[in-house]
């Protein structure tokens, strides 16, 4: 890791606290507009207008490159639609049914999911400590999706929106393992551009299967642009921008507690402008989280 400045530490330390305040943004405001916007829409025009912002500075990169990008055609494919393709139109697809909290509550378990995915399918050595973490942050997904009733569970009645944030955090998790089993040699603008691309690629099919026969789309209006443009820049570009830098100046074990802070900022914004409040399955089952998170995380470290 090189030596970082005291001005370059304060700006990974200020992004990385950015970072999650965009990640929670990103659900609060989804779940705002997603009667105006639907799912697929969103998660397409999201990454459209994030790739023409890219294109110029990203083009030259992927031209010089061209050779590698066909050589690992199948495993960028492959990443970016876990990654890209996946996650965000899941995310988007669970704010029609399920809170904002909920949303960020579980997409907070990741690390939990990389850790997990690893152990499964990579064989990765799993401390006692870490499984405890793995399985409390497990108890309290289920406690959030379970809103605090275990009938919720047995009877299979969870929120739609709730199970497919799982889904969501679990192909994200995918992507995090695909990234260690096949990385791809290219400059890191070079391979966001062309995961994008490949991405919204991924996603087109479903956005136009979704706009001819179920949704119809939406109505491009000030109240809906707006909130494209902040999908595409501040969730999208400024949020890998800034937690790249934050994981290049301090390391990865500190840059990963500030996720932590996305529940937080989530439910103020939820409660500011949703008026969303926290319930005591959203504290039980976010403080079993967090425990989790902590163990899973300081584990890791010692390894």
């Amino acid at each position: 890791m090189p030596s970082a400045t005291p001005k370059s530490l304060w700006l990974a330390y200020a992004g990385l606290v950015l970072t999650p305040l965009f990640w929670a943004g990103n659900a609060v405001l989804a779940k705002g507009v997603v009667d105006q916007i639907p799912p697929m829409s969103m998660s397409f025009w999201r990454w459209i207008i994030a790739l023409a912002i890219l294109l110029p500075f990203g083009l030259p990169g992927v031209l010089r490159q061209k050779a590698v990008i066909r050589q690992h055609w199948l495993s960028i494919l492959a990443l970016a639609t876990f990654s890209v393709g996946a996650f965000n139109s899941l995310l988007y697809l669970a704010a029609v049914t399920t809170s904002a909290i909920n949303i960020a509550l579980i997409n907070a378990t990741i690390p939990i999911m990389v850790a997990l995915l690893a152990w499964l399918l990579l064989g990765d050595r799993t401390r006692p400590l870490q499984a405890l973490g793995i399985g409390l942050a497990i108890v309290g997904i289920a406690t959030v999706v379970a809103r605090g009733d275990l009938s919720v569970l047995t009877g299979l009645q969870a929120q739609p929106g709730d199970l497919i944030m799982v889904l969501a955090v679990s192909s994200w998790g995918l992507f995090s393992v695909l990234l260690r089993r096949q990385a791809v040699p290219l400059p890191p603008l070079t391979f966001l551009t062309v995961q994008i691309a490949t991405g919204a690629l991924v996603i087109l099919p479903f956005y136009l299967v979704d706009v001819m026969f179920i949704s119809g789309g939406f109505e491009l209006t000030r109240t809906t642009a707006i909130p494209m443009m902040y999908f595409a820049i501040f969730p999208g570009i400024l949020a890998y921008a800034f937690w790249n830098h934050g994981v290049h100046r301090i390391g990865p074990s500190k840059a990963a507690i500030f996720m932590y802070l996305t529940p937080v900022f989530a439910s103020l914004l939820a409660g500011i402008f949703l008026g969303e409040r926290l319930g005591p399955s959203h504290l039980v089952g976010g403080a079993l989280i967090l425990v989790g998170l902590v163990l899973a995380t300081r584990s890791r470290k010692v390894n």
